[in-house]
């Protein structure tokens, strides 16, 4: 190396480097959103599904489908057709899982149809979903036995497409969003289960369980029992247990009626008794933090 080009190394390597600002860490990054259960249900629990948004005016009039996951955890990926999917199941991570999915997508509409967003960087301080969204637009989530939605029905025939395809899809753990239940989900794992989002404060969800668990009353139905929550995002996801063989389509009813009790339990500002505060105790060393 020449006396000029050890030089110009030296000047660069000395040069001071700018370091990038952080995203200030939020405990709940999907507050505000009418859909925050079912999206931290997809960031978490969920294998397959995709939800439709639309952006605000100032980012474009856009739609975009949020998912849960894309090939090799991508980011966010520009199909073919034009559709723009974004994840919410990636391997970069700030302190504020909205700022994260808002900086995909923003970023997401600006490439060619046909290109995958493979940046690695994180992004710095900036609009979050909050922002990016049309907030009083349906959030309709649909779930899927399958990765489909990652391509175009030309794409799937492809040499060697079809066969990744159906690899990933043998991956799935079966998951059914439970009809008429808002942000409940039935999954078989050897047994089945039942996860039940819920949108609100950790804190009045935990004591609603500790007063049905101590009254002996938390069985969301026949056969079933409590066993734990997930907690991520700044909301609790209950887990149930539930019979052996119990189907999703048979936990309608079951839940609704549950739901009745649990909504009682929850409007109580009662003091816990002692029994309650026990129950509550144990709750909580079952508790999950995922991320």
């Amino acid at each position: 190396m020449g006396k000029k080009s050890r030089k110009q190394r030296q000047s660069v390597e000395s040069a001071p480097k700018v370091r990038r600002a952080e995203v200030p860490y939020v405990e709940r990054p999907f507050e505000g959103i009418p859909a925050e259960p079912d999206l931290v249900a997809m960031r978490e629990v969920i294998p397959a599904a995709t939800m439709p948004v639309r952006t605000t005016e100032e980012y474009g009039a856009r739609e975009v489908l949020l998912v849960t996951l894309l090939p090799d955890m991508l980011p966010a990926l520009h199909r073919e057709d034009g559709t723009v999917l974004v994840a919410l199941q990636t391997r970069m991570h700030t302190g504020d899982a909205s700022r994260d999915v808002a900086a995909a997508l923003l970023d997401a509409l600006e490439l060619e149809p046909g290109t995958p967003l493979t940046t690695a960087e994180l992004p710095e301080p900036g609009p979050r979903l909050q922002d990016v969204l049309v907030l009083d637009a349906p959030f309709e989530i649909t779930v899927h036995d399958t990765f489909d939605y990652w391509l175009t029905e030309e794409a799937k025939q492809e040499e060697g497409v079809g066969h990744a395809l159906e690899h990933a899809n043998e991956e799935i753990v079966p998951t059914v969003k439970v009809d008429g239940v808002d942000h409940a989900y039935w999954v078989r794992m050897g047994r089945e289960f039942v996860r039940w989002a819920r949108p609100e404060d950790q804190e009045r969800v935990l004591d609603a369980l500790a007063r049905l668990h101590a009254a002996r009353a938390s069985a969301i139905a026949d056969g079933a029992k409590f066993v734990g929550a997930f907690r991520s995002c700044g909301i609790l996801i209950p887990v149930w247990e539930l019979a052996p063989g119990t189907e999703a389509d048979e936990l309608p009813g079951p839940m609704a009626a549950f739901g009745t009790a649990f909504d009682k339990a929850l409007a109580s500002t009662e003091p816990l008794t002692a029994e309650e505060r026990r129950a509550r105790a144990g709750i909580v060393s079952r508790q999950v933090a995922l991320r």
